[in-house]
């Protein structure tokens, strides 16, 4: 019989051990050793049990236990100790309080609408909530003021298992918050802490709880309460759930429920980071009690809340973009555009592109692009791809010069790392190693091989018992025998060559690549002498067919008889699987169609853990390999035909491993260790360390992004907003009288110019009804291309040089000629204002006449 309710009993230990409860609710304990080996001492066989959750751990021990620890000196030193050293971690300076002098920043909301940050709390699906769980990590550990927004799923994301054809089927646990790292929020009289949001004439509320991760609070909002009538109950059902408006009401109550439950626990939030669109409504919000509560009009409430915002934009595919039909937006928005007094095809307008046609669908990159004062990419390779796809928002700035930059994700390595590498680590590069410089990564190279070499094989060796008993379990449930899995205790060789592919088993990652050439693959894993093996784990999305198809084809390889030994699929890839797989594998393999891959952080994870990346030059890949710290697969992208593109990349990829993986690593000639592939993993630890981390990944936030829109946002928000509306008018007023702003005449000295030469260039241009503070004239110059397109010029500003009647202003300007070659000028006027983030923002250039140039 099923319950008609049911409730959390929590475990009641002995005062001695309160400290304990302590430690399980702060997530830190999930990439902290000592935790974790103090959770294991309480009990190993429920450690286990629990799959390391320690939460769940304390209610599965036996009183009894709890009592022998409550009397054992060892263990209540232990605990102590480890307690201390949580609470040191929590008060103690750290890099942000540390550096020299102030900074403007005093907060950092982040929004996300999934975080991982473990195993047991899955409230992540993949490489998106990983990164944000890790920007949460890094930013504790650096003592950033960072505060997270998300969604609490009560069904998280699917957990995967396969039928007996290998077809994905999805199941979704109820999770219980009361059962996991995870407080409810309580006011000052200790009644919870909730948020109303309407959703289309409807009141939703919803709970608010909170989770610790290190010195990082992370509010999560849940709609499954009383309060709500049954359907808005399920909103929040599970992550990626749904049809279009169960998307789009997930994403009003992670956007604008998020700003109202910062409110209720009293944050006063500076800066507003989005990570991806989805939590973009929170803009919407932020202007609607801007509006309501000072009496500014919207474009003036846009300047303000553009001022303190940041988006990240993750996609580089149209396709991968949320965007909502204009009936759905009208349903749930037209009340917003009556509250601020706009129409509602200005709302339209935040979120629509001219390039979408007839097609007015409400694009949340699009809103997030122009509700926020900076963007960024994240990797160099997708800053290019994320300028030239989002060009039309800015049209009269060239491609290169579309003001998206980028910061490339890193991963924390204290989650990721094992304790092996991470002993080497510690001893050659810093005790502090994931937040060395280059000179400190360098280091590595004084590490013996045999040392080297002996952390590898541990990890190798775990990752094969690992395999082993996940692949029983498996076969298990899914109705096998026991008496016919004894081959499973044969699985993998501890010595062998291990390459791991784990990924979204999206189309472009390719996951079937090496599958294309089925008897080559079979003659690499069955060589008697240099045998090579191969672990894939992914999860396709519910609804992608052709990803589930990928799994099933990778699944029926691994399923032959005379392959199953050296290639295997592991189900419900997890972080938990995942860890494994990096500090097991030999190498990483990623082969994605270039350049759809934005960054792509698993390898690397396996590069912090001695793991050699070959992959496609995609993502962090395309700026980091040097030629020596891995292999690139080649890529054709002049090749049209799909299917063809794919078999010259994975003859490519086949070549790579059979004519310089395989052999590198079994190059041992009387040495139990391989010499040479050991000089390629340490020159890929100098190279990679000091760039891969989630600590440099976050400090190059704050330095670029968040400390820069945290001027800006007490510098428009300060006098009431005064400079907030002074903006608005301004750029009111630039737009207007823009069409009367042109450049009129050029000249230079065009002959040829010895190399250190000085070459002058005066411009007439005439700005119309605009003064000369309103603009700045650009002189950019540099290296022409084969079309006379100038190269990554340098840009000046030109100095004022007098009038020239007519309304017409004179500009000069002096450079140097710095090298040979081809040389070229160009000039334009772009708007000035001390206040913007960046003079192109608003996508104005005036430049000469076609017939001038």
């Amino acid at each position: 019989m099923k319950a008609l309710r049911s409730f959390t009993v929590r475990p009641s230990l002995p005062p001695e051990l309160s400290a304990l409860e302590v430690l399980a609710m702060n997530l830190r304990w999930s990439w902290d050793d000592g935790t974790r080996d103090l959770f294991r001492w309480v009990d190993p066989e429920q450690w286990d049990a629990s799959v390391h959750d320690p939460v769940r751990l304390l209610g599965l021990v036996a009183p009894e236990r709890l009592e022998v620890l409550a009397g054992d000196p060892g263990f209540l030193r232990f605990l102590d100790e480890v307690h201390t050293g949580l609470s040191l971690y929590l008060s103690k300076p750290r890099w942000f309080q540390a550096r020299e002098g102030s900074s403007p920043l005093r907060s950092v909301a982040y929004f996300s609408p999934e975080f991982g940050i473990a195993e047991a709390l899955p409230q992540y699906s993949g490489g998106l909530g990983v990164l944000a769980g890790d920007h949460l990590k890094a930013a504790s550990d650096l003592g950033v003021p960072l505060i997270g927004v998300g969604l609490f799923y009560r069904r998280g994301y699917f957990r995967q298992s396969l039928d007996a054809t290998g077809w994905q089927q999805e199941r979704y646990p109820d999770l219980d918050p009361y059962g996991m790292a995870l407080s409810p929020v309580a006011d000052a009289a200790g009644a919870p802490v909730t948020v109303p949001v309407d959703l289309a004439g409807r009141t939703l509320t919803a709970r608010v709880w909170r989770a610790d991760v290190g010195r990082v609070r992370l509010f999560l909002l849940d709609s499954d309460i009383d309060d709500n009538d049954a359907d808005l109950r399920e909103v929040t059902d599970r992550l990626y759930g749904g049809d279009t408006e169960h998307r789009l009401q997930q994403e009003i109550l992670l956007g604008i429920g998020g700003v109202r439950a910062l409110q209720a626990v009293g944050v006063d939030a500076q800066v507003f980071h989005t990570n991806e669109g989805h939590a973009g409504f929170l803009g919407l919000e932020r202007i609607r009690q801007l509006v309501a509560a000072t009496g500014l009009t919207v474009p003036e409430a846009l300047e303000a809340v553009r001022a303190g915002s940041l988006f990240t934009t993750h996609t580089p595919v149209p396709a991968g973009i949320d965007r909502f039909p204009r009936e759905l937006m009208e349903r749930y928005f037209s009340t917003w555009a009556t509250e601020v007094g706009i129409g509602f095809d200005d709302l339209m307008a935040l979120g629509h592109r001219a390039g979408d046609g007839p097609d007015e669908r409400f694009n949340m990159a699009v809103m997030g692009l122009r509700l926020a004062g900076r963007s960024n990419a994240v990797s160099a390779l997708h800053g290019e791809v994320s300028r030239d796809m989002f060009a039309d928002l800015w049209p009269g700035v060239p491609a290169d010069e579309v003001p998206i930059t980028s910061v490339t994700n890193g991963v924390h390595a204290g989650t990721w790392v094992g304790a092996e590498i991470g002993d080497v680590l510690s001893r050659y590069v810093l005790p502090e190693w994931d937040q060395a410089g280059a000179d400190r990564w360098r280091r590595i190279d004084d590490a013996r091989d045999d040392e080297l070499w002996r952390a590898k094989h541990v990890g190798r060796e775990r990752l094969v018992a690992f395999v082993r008993r996940r692949l029983r379990e498996s076969l298990l449930a899914r109705g096998t025998s026991p008496s016919d899995l004894s081959w499973c205790d044969e699985v993998l060789d501890p010595a062998a060559l291990t390459i791991c592919f784990a990924r979204r088993f999206a189309t472009y990652k390719r996951a079937t690549l090496l599958l294309s050439e089925p008897e080559r693959l079979k003659s690499m894993l069955l060589d008697a002498d240099r045998p090579v093996q191969f672990i894939f784990a992914g999860k396709a999305h519910p609804a992608d067919e052709y990803g589930k198809a990928m799994i099933q084809g990778v699944w029926r390889f691994a399923a032959e008889a005379g392959v199953r030994h050296r290639f295997v699929f592991l189900e419900d890839y997890d972080i938990a699987v995942a860890r494994a797989l990096y500090q097991g594998a030999d190498v990483w393999l990623n082969n994605p169609v270039r350049p759809l891959e934005a960054c792509g952080t698993s390898g690397m994870k396996a590069a912090l853990n001695g793991a050699l990346n070959c992959s496609v030059l995609d993502g962090w890949w395309d700026e980091c390999f040097d030629g020596r710290n891995g292999w690139a697969i080649g890529s054709v992208e002049g090749v049209d035909d799909t299917e063809q593109r794919d078999k010259v990349e994975a003859a490519t990829l086949f070549s790579l491993l059979e004519e310089s993986v395989v052999p590198l690593f079994y190059d041992r000639g009387r040495a139990t260790a391989p010499a040479g592939w050991l000089r390629t993993v340490k020159h890929a630890f100098a190279t990679l360390g000091p760039a891969v981390t989630a600590s440099r990944m976050v400090r190059d936030y704050v330095l670029d992004l968040y400390e820069p829109t945290a001027a800006q946002a007490d510098r428009l928000g300060a006098d009431a907003l005064a400079p907030a509306r002074a903006l608005a008018a301004w750029k009111t007023s630039v737009l207007a009288a823009w069409p009367g702003v042109h450049v009129d005449t050029v000249t230079t000295d065009d002959g040829p110019a010895d190399v250190g030469t000085d070459r002058t260039v005066d411009a007439v241009v005439h700005l119309g009804e605009l003064t000369a503070e309103d603009v700045e004239v650009q002189l950019l110059h540099g290296p022409t291309g084969p079309d006379g397109e100038l190269v990554h010029p340098e840009i000046m500003v030109m100095a004022p040089a007098g009038e020239a009647g007519d309304g017409h202003r004179r500009y000069a300007a002096t450079f140097s000629c710095g090298r040979a070659g081809r040389h070229g000028i160009a000039v334009r006027v772009v708007p000035a204002h001390p206040d913007l983030a960046t003079p192109l923002e608003l996508g104005l250039t005036a430049a000469p006449s076609p017939a001038l140039r």
